[in-house]
């Protein structure tokens, strides 16, 4: 069996939560599977060393210029030439016009939901914006000739089979949960605790935020939250973003009419991947509360290092986090905020989150993702009566 998988995006050097996947899913194919071909087709950039090519795993470069030229016309052109038996795209879209059998991972629905793409449309950036429409004119083309459609968690299930009225019964749309990679534990060492606190600059004590430009994110609650939780816990307690830059924050500030609360914040800028599990051991709390959610791997990250998590009682978040964090709905800052003042002052409310959140996360695991991946390539060939191996 030749199966190609999309990867252009996964050698640029700032990931997030689809090239995590993808990485994950290539790495722990390269355990599980040394008899098939795998052609992994990447856009050249910086990271060139986030995986590696081994016997059956060969790295295809493509260099053509735009994303959507790269897909639709490069990528099929490629995994023609590969003689590829499946083509697995990994991030939302795929080539609309493909010869052969297409798996497809569409993480999320939220640009075709009416409801929150307005959000994304009014507050995004020109480049989410595009991304938006992109998403909305090639995925309902592609969910309906892809043979398999893998998705992250069953609430994101039911939200593809009601848009596009599939059945259950006929399995097209599988449910298959990202994991955690081990490295995200509870660091102890003073060594590196300490060189990852100069590193960022990092206060002494502090609540955890990942804030990015997407407007689900919930940025303004949550620091309208902290700015609500700090009148009343006037202390030392900082607010550390990662992935947030100053104009932004002072953007916001600004919205809110609270210019002098960034004292209260700290902007790590971004953090490589290697360097989160020390800052969230450091961390009082880790907040989660985004607007919509089809996963949330920072969940399982948290947890993973024994850090209390507060999070949102919507989407997929409630079935990934179980009953080991706070949920509060998103929408609503004061709630935010008395979930932080709660876990503030009860250390025994934070020890058995800490507890819950290690156990729950480690239900998730990249290794059963692949190996749930692995068998959908083998179901979808089987289908098309081509399975081959070599």
């Amino acid at each position: 069996m030749r199966i190609g998988i999309d990867g252009h995006r996964l050698f640029r050097r700032r990931k997030h939560g689809m090239e995590i996947v993808t990485i994950e899913l290539i790495k722990n194919l390269q355990i599980l599977d040394t008899e098939n071909q795998y052609y992994i087709f990447v856009e050249p950039d910086q990271d060139k060393d986030c995986i590696k090519e081994t016997e059956n795993f060969k790295i295809v470069n493509i260099k053509v210029g735009s994303f959507p030229i790269w897909e639709q016309f490069a990528l099929p052109f490629y995994a023609s030439k590969y003689h590829c038996d499946l083509l697995h795209c990994t991030s939302n879209t795929a080539p609309m016009f493909l010869k052969i059998p297409l798996v497809v991972t569409i993480h999320d629905m939220i640009y075709l939901e009416k409801s929150y793409f307005k959000i994304i449309d009014n507050q995004g950036t020109s480049y989410q914006r595009f991304g938006n429409m992109y998403r909305r004119f090639i995925v309902p083309r592609i969910a309906k000739s892809a043979q398999k459609i893998i998705t992250v968690s069953d609430f994101e299930k039911h939200q593809i089979n009601d848009y596009f009225h599939f059945s259950p019964s006929i399995n097209k749309v599988i449910s298959i949960y990202n994991g955690v990679n081990e490295h995200f534990r509870k660091i102890n060492d003073l060594d590196a605790l300490r060189s990852i606190k100069e590193k960022y600059n990092l206060p002494d004590e502090f609540i955890l935020f990942l804030g990015n430009t997407d407007p689900k994110k919930n940025t303004t609650n949550v620091i309208k939250a902290y700015f609500e939780f700090l009148k009343s816990n006037p202390g030392n307690i900082k607010l550390v973003i990662i992935d947030y830059q100053v104009e932004q924050l002072k953007k916001q500030l600004n919205e809110i009419g609270n210019q002098e609360l960034a004292e209260n914040i700290h902007l790590t800028g971004y953090v490589i991947n290697a360097d989160l599990p020390a800052i969230y051991s450091m961390s009082k709390m880790f907040l989660y509360p985004s607007l919509r959610e089809s996963f949330g791997i920072p969940l399982l990250e948290a947890m993973h290092c024994e850090t209390p998590v507060i999070t949102s009682n919507t989407s997929a978040m409630p079935e990934v986090a179980g009953d080991a964090s706070l949920l509060i709905n998103p929408f609503e800052p004061n709630e935010i905020s008395k979930a932080m003042k709660l876990l503030n002052s009860n250390q025994e409310l934070r020890n058995d989150l800490k507890i819950k959140g290690l156990a729950q996360s480690s239900k998730f695991s990249w290794r059963t993702m692949a190996e749930n991946v692995l068998q959908t390539y083998y179901d979808v060939l089987k289908q098309n009566n081509q399975f081959q191996i070599g």
